[in-house]
């Protein structure tokens, strides 16, 4: 009894360091494929790191203002690379607490108003208005201007303005707050600095003269430059641990494990997959976040497996997963309009042609299970309409009848065949329907 509860006290000891182990690799693959963290490595932006980096030191050592543009496409790694330099930038000594920060996106602040309150909100200015109201835009933002032009260069704290889609604050009414906050960078105030994030390479043209005589023209430029061997190389990085993890002997044996995962072929046709259809690192990221949740105790190693139930995950198409929840009635709607597509290559039907092509495939089989009656159809035809599976091609007046009007089907006939492979319990003829390649005569 005695070496059976020793031993049971040993397992329980293992497996509660080997659940720290693990939870410990958790956090930091986590934190290192989150792009907002800035715990992970940037890939082949080394001189943009050390030109932002310098542009910002001068800002907040030196007191000078300055604007800049980061631009580049989607996932090219613009946020990321402003976070890594923040981070670095707030643990230099001369820094720490030296640097107010101000952080907007065009999808939020949709016009300069609500723009102005939320810089308002953030330099924590609310407190020294009390319990003063302002009218208008004007106002507030000549109490904003009047605050940030009484500092002087050498005692006043510098502030950052991070305006990401920064090409959404272009169309605002005139431009007006681009253009006090590039005004205020070329004073000899408060020291401001402007960074702009956007994925328009006409960003420039979209700026009105007045406001791009103020602009620095100073502009950071992204892109994905690197191979599939600098990818694997970049896959390979991103999934290893580091020299300082806790445990040495499991950081050895999952990174020799990455070292294998990175041969074998099966991951390496997947990567190629992946890189060919977007080179963007926050693609990979997400993959390996996917495929990094199946790590537990009982499973403590990646494997290729893994890897693939992750890659069908992540490119599951979220329109098909919608087909999978609908009703018989609904599918029977939508392989109507396919073979509709397919007889008027492509042209828009309404709901009458729908329903006539559903009638035909009823009465060709002469089944009375499908026979429902016209609105009940009209009403799972609406439901479609609301999933988005379908969309008018105009907006619907109120004169109009909903049996006439225009649409467009939204799913292609592979997204359709392939939902109704994995459509639960679907009827033997209806996929059969499906399948044939001309409409019922």
């Amino acid at each position: 009894m005695k070496p059976s509860a020793m031993s049971k006290r040993k397992l329980r000891e293992s497996s509660g360091e080997s659940a720290e182990c693990i939870s410990q690799v958790q956090k930091i693959l986590r934190e290192r494929f989150c792009r907002h963290c800035a715990a992970g490595t940037l890939f082949g932006m080394e001189q943009q790191y050390r030109h932002l980096l310098e542009l910002l030191k001068r800002t907040t050592v030196h007191g000078e203002s300055n604007s800049a543009l980061v631009i580049g496409p989607r996932g090219s790694g613009k946020s990321a690379l402003l976070n890594h330099v923040l981070k670095d930038l707030r643990e230099m000594e001369q820094v720490r607490e030296n640097l107010l920060e101000v952080h907007l996106n065009g999808l939020l602040q949709t016009n300069d108003s609500v723009a102005l309150k939320e810089i308002t909100r953030q330099l924590q200015l609310e407190n020294v208005v009390g319990d003063k109201v302002f009218g208008s835009f004007a106002e507030n933002l000549a109490f904003l201007l009047e605050a940030l032009r009484k500092g002087d260069r050498t005692s006043s704290c510098p502030i950052l303005f991070v305006l990401d889609e920064f090409d959404l604050f272009v169309h605002h009414k005139n431009q007006t707050l681009l253009y006090n906050l590039f005004d205020i960078s070329q004073s000899a105030q408060t020291p401001v600095t402007v960074i702009g994030l956007t994925c328009r390479q006409d960003i420039l043209e979209l700026l009105e003269k007045r406001v791009k005589s103020r602009f620095s023209h100073r502009q950071i430029y992204l892109l994905n430059s690197f191979d599939f061997k600098q990818y694997m190389k970049i896959f390979k990085k991103q999934l290893s641990l580091p020299a300082e993890f806790p445990d040495e002997s499991f950081a050895q044996k999952w990174n020799n494990n990455v070292q294998h995962l990175s041969e074998d072929k099966a991951v390496q046709g997947l990567l190629q997959n992946l890189f060919q259809h977007s080179k963007d690192l926050r693609s990979l990221h997400s993959l390996l976040m996917l495929a990094c949740s199946a790590v537990t105790v009982h499973h403590p190693l990646l494997t290729a497996a893994d890897l693939q139930e992750a890659s069908r995950q992540h490119s599951t198409d979220s329109k098909a997963n919608i087909v999978h929840g609908l009703s018989v009635l609904e599918i029977c709607l939508i392989i109507a309009m396919k073979h509709l597509n397919e007889v008027y290559d492509g042209e828009p039907f309404n709901f009458q042609m729908v329903y006539n092509e559903f009638q035909k495939f009823i009465q060709r089989k002469a089944h009375s299970m499908y026979n429902f009656e016209k609105p009940v159809v009209m009403k799972a035809f609406e439901h479609l309409l609301q999933l988005e599976l379908v969309q008018p091609l105009e907006r619907p007046s109120a004169r109009a009848q909903r049996e006439f009007l225009l649409l467009r089907l939204l799913l292609d006939s592979s997204q359709i065949m392939d939902a109704l492979q994995v459509y639960p319990n679907c009827p033997t003829d209806v996929k059969q329907w499906a399948a044939s390649s001309l409409s019922w005569l």
